[in-house]
């Protein structure tokens, strides 16, 4: 399937940083919450990420990562998830964060 341009720019994707992390232990696959900061303009936003086979909690603040922030908030267990964190599958099939590949300030949209 092929889509415009004008398609692609409806996705926002933007980069965060990741500024708390907790094992979510009521997730029905494991799971972790995430906090990521998206700069003044959108500010902090929750998510569940299901990346527990490659990264620890306490490992993943600080990190940057791309998250798409314009899909309505979803109710996962307890918890609302405000923003989707982009990933890609490994060889086994688990979550493998995407990032930029240098710093950068928050917010910047991915185009």
């Amino acid at each position: 399937m092929t889509i415009s341009f004008d398609d692609f720019l409806k996705v926002d994707i933007r980069v965060g940083r990741i500024t708390r992390a907790e094992p979510f232990p009521e997730a029905r696959k494991p799971a972790i919450r995430l906090w990521v900061d998206f700069g003044p303009e959108i500010g902090e936003r929750k998510s569940s990420a299901q990346i527990t086979r490659h990264y620890q909690p306490d490992e993943l603040v600080g990190r940057q990562v791309l998250g798409v922030v314009n899909f309505p908030p979803r109710q996962i267990g307890p918890v609302k998830s405000e923003v989707l964190v982009l990933g890609v599958p490994d060889a086994d099939g688990e979550v493998v964060l995407i990032g930029p590949g240098h710093e950068v300030p928050e917010g910047g949209r991915l185009f």
